[in-house]
């Protein structure tokens, strides 16, 4: 009897083994495809500025509410790698005219469409590149933050790798870390936002640049698959376990100086080099959108 137990465990460990490789390998499998897809997007028109309001307004989105420049590096010339195999091993790439920058071999409505749809030069979807996070962004804006990358030295550095593992394929499928970047954007229908104004209407597009880490609902907790050494992102739902006791105060404490109301300091893992340069009606807008949130206890993702 204790025989037949056993092996019938035996075989329910084989199944399982087996339908588990399966699932991964069809996982993998339509990963692969949809990378190499092509996308038949046309090149929006960009209209390049060398006007001063332009160019600061550029200079804006490029440090602050599209924090390019905390992925891409200071100066654009590529962020540090980060080696989270076997989900990925990333980094900002260069956007310089240097050696190796993307803006060298980009043209203007090349890169309108990499930043609003997520499709690189050769028709393929972007990597990581959270282009639905400005996919919301007006014509002007995208042509102010080209005008103002074009104003930047080229600076010469190695190719970078941008490479996926099976993990992280496997984790993209199942919408759990948003890799393959065009596939997730509807590019007959991009979202409008409405005039900027602190509002949670407005403010709902800026927390776009929230999900990626604190995911859908907001509520933070362990990012699936992430190698110990990344932080945990907490809970931005107004729950006890995560900003119900928070003032407006506290939560532009914690976004400009990397400090939380318990006056713990921030990991530098959050890009508090962008969030600080937020301007007073993009802060209040997006904590006006965060108060109005579903109440998700941490870790609800």
């Amino acid at each position: 009897m204790i025989k037949k137990i056993l092996l019938g465990l035996l075989a329910l460990v084989v199944v399982i083994a087996v339908g588990g490789g399966l699932f991964a390998w069809l996982q993998i499998r339509a990963f692969d495809q949809s990378i190499t897809r092509k996308y038949e997007v046309p090149l929006p028109q960009v209209a390049r500025s060398e006007d001063p309001a332009v160019l600061e307004r550029g200079k804006h989105l490029a440090e602050a509410l599209g924090a390019c420049l905390a992925c891409h590096g200071p100066n654009g010339e590529g962020g540090k790698a980060e080696d989270m195999m076997p989900i990925a091993r990333m980094g900002g790439v260069n956007i310089t005219a240097g050696k190796n920058g993307t803006l060298a071999n980009y043209s203007d409505g090349e890169l309108a469409r990499l930043i609003k749809h997520g499709i690189r030069r050769d028709g393929t979807s972007a990597r990581f590149m959270p282009s639905s996070d400005f996919s919301w962004w007006p014509a002007s804006d995208v042509d102010a933050l080209i005008s103002y990358l074009r104003t930047l030295p080229p600076v010469d550095t190695e190719p970078q790798v941008v490479e996926v593992g099976p993990v992280g394929k496997i984790l993209d499928r199942m919408d759990m870390m948003p890799l393959d970047v065009a596939r997730r954007i509807d590019h007959a229908n991009l979202p409008v936002a409405p005039e900027p104004a602190p509002t949670a209407a407005y403010g709902k597009h800026i927390s776009g640049l929230c999900l990626g880490c604190h995911g859908q609902k907001l509520s933070g907790g362990p990012l699936p698959g992430a190698p110990a050494s990344l932080p945990i992102p907490s809970n931005l739902t107004p729950h006890e376990t995560g900003l119900k006791s928070w003032s407006f105060a506290d939560f532009d404490k914690l976004m400009r100086e990397g400090v939380r109301k318990s006056g713990q300091p921030l990991n530098p893992f959050m890009p508090i080099e962008a969030t600080k340069k937020f301007n007073e009606l993009e802060m209040q807008a997006l904590w006006a959108y965060l108060q109005t949130v579903q109440p998700t206890e941490f870790g609800n993702r």
